[in-house]
Formats: C-alpha cells, structure tokens, sequence
C-alpha cells in the first residue's frame, strides 16, 4: 500500500485561531508531543512574522530531531532569508513558500498579472532551494484558481526546485468531488509532476475539510496537511486526528498507511487544547469525550454482547484506555510520582513538589481524584515563565443586595514580602480580578474568561482561561481548583505574570502573523 505523510500545521495555522498565543516553551512542548505522534513534516510558525515566531520556530527546530521542521514564508527574499536564520540549527529543516494564483487574489490583493506570478513563484523557489534541502511551494486559494494556470505554476517552480507542491482549498469552498478532480488534472497534464509530493491542506468554512482530505487521497495526493483538533484560522483547518482514524478504519478502502502511533492521539489533543485553551466538543469525533460514550439503553444492551455494534474504533487505539485513577489525600509523594511517570510526563523534582502540594490541597477538597484533575494540575502553569506574584489568599464578601467585595493576599518574590488588597466590584469575578489588580500595580484589560468542568460531580475541578491585554501585548492565563473563584484568581495571576516578566511574545510585529495556506 502507498504511504501518505502528515503536515501538521498546528503551531501555525492553528496558532492563528484567535485568542491563541503560544509562548516558545508551550510550542516546543507541542512539537515534541507530535513528533511522538509520528508527524512526518511540522510547521513551526512563520519566522518572519516576529522576533518572537522567530526564536520560536529555532527552539522548535533545535528540539525536533526526526520530523522535517518547516518555517512558513511569503514568495519573497526577506521572508525566506528569515526562515534561514530560524532554522540554521535544525536538524532536518524546511521552507513552505506560499504565493496566491487565484483570479480575485491576483487583481484584489497582488495587482499582478499571470506572468508575474509564475515569475515572482519560480524566483522564490530557487532562492529557496539554495537554503534548504525541503521546499514546500503552496498556491494559495488554490481551489479558486483555474486548473490550467495551476498546471502552469507547477511547470515553472518543480524545474526550480520545489520538492511538495501544495493546492490548498484555503477558503473551504469547494466540494470532495471538485478538489479530488484538481489534482487528478494535475497528475494528468503537468509535465514532471512525478518528481514532487503533491499535497492537499483544507480549511473547514463549510464542514468540509476532512471530506475534501479524503477525496484528495483518493486522487493520488501523498501529503496531508491540518492541524490537530481541526483548530486554525476561521473554522479551522482539516483535523488530522480525523484523517488518521479515518485512513486506519477504513484501510481496506483507502489503501494507504500512513506510519503515525495512533495510540498519541488522545494525549496529543488533550495538550493542545489544554496549552491554546480552545476546549474540545464533547461531541468531536475520535477525541472528544463523548466519542466512545454510550447512554442509550439498546446501545449499552448491543455493547455488552458485542462492542462492535456500535463502536467502530477502540478507545485503546487512540490511547483513551479506561483506568482508575486511586490516588486520594492519603496517598504519599512516592505513588504520586510515579503515577505522573506512568501518565507520561518526565519532571524536575522541583516541579513535582510544587505540583504535589496543589494535589494535596485538591485531594482535601475532592472525594475522588482522576486522571484529567491531574492532568490539569500538570498544565495549569505549563509555560514556565518566571513566577512574580503566588496567590496565597483570596476573600470574598458576596450577597444578593449588596456590593461584592473581594480582598486577596499575594506574595511578591521580587519585592519578597506579602501584598494584600481589597476591591468592589459588578460581581465576583470583577471583584478578585479589581483585587489583584492594585495588589500587582499591572494595568490589563480582561479581554476573554472562559470556565470548563474539567471532570464530573458537584466537587468537579474547575478549569478557567483568561485572556488579558496590555497595550500591545496580549497572554493567556491558566487556573484550576475545585473553587471557581480560586481557579478565577490563579487564571489572572498567571497571566500577569506573564505580562510581568515580560515574557510575552509579539506577533505580527514585523508582518502580520496569518497566512492563505
């Protein structure tokens, strides 16, 4: 059977969902996480877009050492030139080079005429070629372009060097029979067409995306492209989870392999949507929570005779095996330790004994601790930023008829001495938030709250994302307790502390950080 590889794009196209800011810690945690996942090509980011994505996309491509590692770059000499410098140190780099050929991009966004785009696409792939062994060449709104204009685009950059060439359905317009029939005109009409990896990249305007993937398969493509929970600009991109388990089940259909652990699955989308804090639908096929979940009372009577009546695909396959987390207030460091080893994380002693003291105050507010509580104490604080300011205290003096008051006491390592102050505010929230505001002397605007059970039950862990701004710097803060006022609390001190330190990283401050593909 032939082998069709993944282009995961997740640390870029899905870093421009909006209100995702991955810092560079956060990305390379990703990246070694897909890598496990088998990710045959991984786009870090887009080098040009800021000194931030730059450094971003070097410690990506420094930490990676069996996928290529891929830097996203306009069909231009200073964007290519920023891919270079990016990943100098990478142990097998790569360019995708993106340049619009459809009719509305070319007269409404390029002003530039058919020749100028073949000339100005077969510049920038030779130019490309003379840095890196990989060149991807994308042109973008593919699907909207006429199919003979695509045939002569690909004629002008494979001689030029291009190793993948990419048609991307970049508005998710098209249907799986019209995007399927692109690249079998392609493979019938473009001369040397054998020598490079066509590839197929959708986004999901439409619902379309993973359909699409699929009849691209069909038609011969060797590459996928998507992001891993489908996130990414507007309504996402391909989810490649989907492709994966779409292509296993069904390989008697297909015919392809594709070489990925599938058995990562499940922890690869837990991480990303812990670390972008874009939740996964109960609903999502293959990852989310309701995937292998059975409450109708004909399917749990066909599921105790036979699980293949109703389920498709094994919940082991994906790695969500069902295991009984015993851990409880009475267990030692030495059996929580070991349980995060057996989960799969590898931390410093130090990080273990923070994390072990935040599990001890859960376990004596929890009947029963699971695996997504621990899960969730591992992430709350993934970054690893340098912490200001730790909650100690947190206050409040609420009713119904009368104004809420919070106060809170937090220790300032800097300064090495406790700070506390009070606050009124419309509610709560509003009031902790106005709290640990004049208690840290930062000037923020909450731009975004979002709260989430983590698990079930009344005593359910509480997870809570804040989305806070400060002039031109925008970050997301992380908190989790049993309490949601608490959990509120830690969200925003973690993201102040990320202000304050000035860890922050600026996209879009050289080009804007979104792309076509």
């Amino acid at each position: 059977m032939r082998r069709v590889q993944f282009f995961d794009t997740t640390l870029r196209d899905g870093e421009q969902s909006p209100g995702v800011n991955l810092n560079a810690e956060e990305k390379v945690a990703i990246a070694l996480q897909l890598e496990r996942l088998g990710i045959h090509v991984l786009e870090a980011g887009f080098a040009a877009a800021s000194p931030g994505d730059l450094e971003a996309v070097r410690q990506v491509g420094e930490a990676v050492k069996e996928a290529t590692v891929v830097s996203l770059a306009r069909a231009v000499p200073g964007d290519i030139e920023k891919a270079r410098e990016a990943l100098r140190g990478a142990e097998n780099p790569g360019i995708h080079v993106f340049l619009a050929t459809s009719p509305i991009h070319r007269k409404y966004k390029l002003n530039m005429t058919r020749e100028q785009v073949l000339e100005k696409a077969e510049n920038a792939v030779r130019l490309a070629k003379k840095y890196f062994p990989h060149v991807e060449f994308s042109m973008e709104d593919g699907g909207r372009t006429e199919k003979e204009f695509l045939c002569q685009v690909a004629e002008r950059v494979i001689p030029a060097g291009a190793d993948v060439l990419n048609v991307p359905d970049t508005v998710g317009y098209l249907t799986p029979a019209e995007y399927g029939e692109i690249f079998r005109y392609l493979k019938e009409r473009v001369r040397g067409i054998e020598k490079v990896k066509l590839s197929a990249h959708c986004h999901d305007d439409l619902g379309m995306a993973v359909a699409n993937t699929l009849a691209a398969i069909e038609a011969g493509v060797e590459q996928v492209e998507g992001a891993i929970n489908g996130i990414g600009e507007r309504a996402g991109n391909t989810a490649l989870e989907e492709v994966a388990m779409a292509l296993a089940t069904r390989e008697d259909h297909y015919q392809v392999v594709t070489g990925l652990n599938l058995r990562e699955i499940a922890k690869t989308s837990r991480m990303v949507s812990k670390l972008t804090g874009m939740p996964v639908p109960g609903n999502k096929a293959v990852v989310g929570a309701n995937a292998f979940a059975h409450e109708s009372g004909i399917h749990q009577d066909g599921m105790l005779k036979n699980s293949s009546t109703y389920e498709i695909m094994r919940p082991e396959t994906v790695g969500l095996e069902a295991t009984q987390l015993v851990l409880g207030k009475h267990s030692g460091r030495h059996a929580f330790r070991d349980k995060l080893s057996e989960m799969g994380y590898r931390l410093p002693e130090e990080k273990i004994d923070s994390l072990f003291i935040r599990f001890k105050e859960l376990a004596d507010r929890k009947k029963r601790v699971e695996e997504e509580d621990l899960v969730s104490l591992v992430e709350e604080k993934w970054g690893g930023e340098e912490e200001i300011f730790t909650l100690e205290t947190v206050q409040l003096s609420y009713g119904n008829r009368s104004v809420p008051t919070a106060s809170v006491r937090v220790f300032d390592l800097r300064r090495r001495r406790a700070l506390e102050e009070a606050a009124c505010g419309n509610g709560s929230i509003d009031a902790i938030f106005k709290a640990i505001d004049r208690v840290t002397g930062e000037v923020v605007h909450l731009e975004d709250y979002k709260i989430a059970s983590v698990t079930h039950g009344k005593d359910a862990l509480g997870e809570v994302f804040v989305k806070l701004r400060q002039g031109d710097s925008t970050v997301q803060g992380r908190g989790v307790s049993t309490d949601v006022l608490e959990a509120s609390a830690r969200a925003y001190i973690h993201a102040v502390n990320r202000l304050a330190g000035r860890l922050v990283e600026r996209k879009g401050e050289t080009v804007p950080a979104s792309s076509g593909s």
